[in-house]
C-alpha cells in the first residue's frame, strides 16, 4: 500500500504563505476510477478535521468554512500530486497537515465531508506552525 508524503511544512509568521505538497495521493483501489483527495489537519488535543477536498474527476473542490478565501487545493493528475495553498495563515491554523485520498466515487459531491472515515492510507503529516 503506497502512502502519501507531506512535504512543505514549516513555521512562519502570522499573515505569512505556506505551499503543502503531498506526492502518491492515489486510491488504492485497483480499478480505475474517480475519488477525493483531501487535505487535513490536526491540532494537539483535538481530532483530525478536514481542510479542503477536490475531485479527480472535474476538480470540484470544497472548503471549510475557517479557510475559504486563504487556502487553495489543487491537483495534478498525472503526477499523483494534491497541493495546498495556504495564505493569510493565522495561529489557529497551527497543526499536523495529512492528506489522503478517499474510496472510489462516481458523485464529486461526496467530497464535501465533516469527517476522515472515507479516507486512507495516511501519511506522517507535516507540521505547520503559525506564530502571532
Amino acid at each position: 500500500q503506497v502512502q502519501p508524503v507531506e512535504t512543505g511544512g514549516g513555521s512562519v509568521q502570522a499573515g505569512g504563505s505556506l505551499t503543502l505538497s503531498c506526492a502518491n495521493s492515489q486510491s488504492t483501489y485497483s480499478i480505475p476510477s474517480n475519488y477525493c483527495r483531501g487535505w487535513f489537519r490536526q491540532a494537539p488535543g483535538k481530532q483530525r478535521e478536514v481542510v479542503a477536498t477536490i475531485y479527480t474527476g472535474d476538480g470540484t473542490t470544497y472548503y471549510i468554512d475557517s479557510v475559504k478565501g486563504r487556502f487553495t487545493i489543487s491537483q495534478d493528475n498525472a503526477k499523483n500530486t494534491v497541493y495546498l495553498q495556504m495564505n493569510s495563515l493565522k495561529p489557529e491554523d497551527t497543526a499536523m497537515y495529512y492528506c489522503a485520498p478517499s474510496r472510489p466515487t462516481p458523485d464529486p459531491r461526496r467530497c464535501v465531508v465533516n469527517d476522515d472515515s472515507a479516507f486512507g492510507p495516511w501519511g506522517q503529516g507535516t507540521q505547520v506552525t503559525v506564530s502571532a
